[in-house]
């Protein structure tokens, strides 16, 4: 069975394209199988870019999306922060490739796509939202939101978006115990957006 999270999906090519449609946006985006809500756009995604904390317009640092899929929030995140550079990671190469491919019809330089150890080890985050691949097992998302937490900058914030019934509050209480101050900005349809940031920690 191929997943989301699989490097080399298994499934055959059946390309499609997604309607990403804000207040503030409107952006088409091709699609495909063998990534994350290849069909439609995800309602937690969608959750966390009409409700979520938005980058600040005049950012000129680097943002980060971890698991960009196709590129909803990577390039939602490039088109509200024109300036900053949005580092769009992906373990999958066919969502690495229609991520760049969408970044590039929707005229957004902005955005580097690549796999998580192609990051340069120098880059720290003003600020990383995500819809995390909660389904890659407990210590898989542990290890992935470590990695990536601890490169916030000492100002920056997380926004996550996670399903209650796919533990939301656990992991809430697990980010805790690691020192991070973890606040729940919102819920909506079993949802939560968290706010992650290193508040507290050394």
């Amino acid at each position: 069975m191929s997943h989301y999270f699989d490097p080399v999906p298994a499934s055959g090519h059946r390309g499609g394209s997604v309607a990403l449609t804000l207040p503030d946006l409107s952006m088409t985006l091709g699609t495909d199988r063998g990534v994350f809500a290849g069909s439609a756009l995800d309602p937690g995604t969608k959750y966390l870019l009409l409700d979520g904390p938005r980058p600040d317009p005049a950012e000129t640092g680097a943002l980060l999306d971890i698991g960009c899929g196709y590129g909803p929030i990577a390039l939602a995140l490039a088109r509200r922060a024109p300036a900053a550079t949005v580092y769009a990671i992906d373990v999958n190469e066919r969502a690495r490739g229609l991520c760049a491919d969408n970044a590039r019809a929707n005229g957004l330089a902005n955005v580097v796509v690549c796999a998580p150890d192609q990051v340069p080890d120098d880059v720290s985050f003003a600020g990383i939202w995500s819809n995390p691949p909660i389904r890659v097992g407990k210590q898989a998302l542990h290890e992935l939101l470590l990695r990536w937490l601890d490169r916030l900058a000492p100002e920056g914030h997380a926004s996550l978006v996670v399903q209650r019934h796919l533990g939301s509050d656990s992991l809430a209480e697990w980010l805790a115990t690691q020192g991070y101050a973890v606040v729940r900005l919102g819920s909506r349809r079993a949802y939560r957006i968290l706010d992650v940031s290193r508040e507290g920690r050394a």
